[in-house]
């Protein structure tokens, strides 16, 4: 993909991510994504993103900046949402939460394939 190409295609990761979509989002997943100190694979991921909307039902994601070099994607977001579910074990608090997150994503054939970063959904602290 072109530069131009890889930064739509991750507008409309991050437009499935914002609507919940799980089953969009699996579209942008490779089965067996590796993902730096997470389980692997798709399904591990949107466990955990299912997650985190059962305690953020509100959760989006504002892309503050996308840098694309070949098949790779340096991402800076930030996420936030109201704590109004179960999450990790906590009860809800009604907290608003705000979390900067910095990625890195490589793609092949359109799909993520591998992932690191400070995306990690633990680091929300409620």
């Amino acid at each position: 993909m072109e530069a131009w190409e890889t930064r739509e295609w991750f507008q409309e990761f991050l437009d499935a991510l914002n609507r919940h979509d799980l089953a969009a989002i699996r579209e942008f997943l490779a089965s067996d994504v590796r993902r730096a100190h997470l389980p692997a694979g798709a399904d591990a991921w949107l466990e955990e993103y299912a997650d985190l909307l059962r305690g953020f039902p509100d959760w989006q994601w504002r892309r503050i900046q996308v840098i694309v070099e070949e098949d790779r994607l340096a991402v800076h977001l930030r996420g936030s949402g109201a704590h109004t579910g179960p999450y990790a074990h906590i009860a809800p608090t009604r907290r608003r939460v705000s979390i900067a997150s910095f990625a890195m994503y490589r793609i092949s054939g359109g799909r993520i394939v591998e992932a690191s970063g400070t995306d990690d959904l633990s680091l929300i602290h409620i």
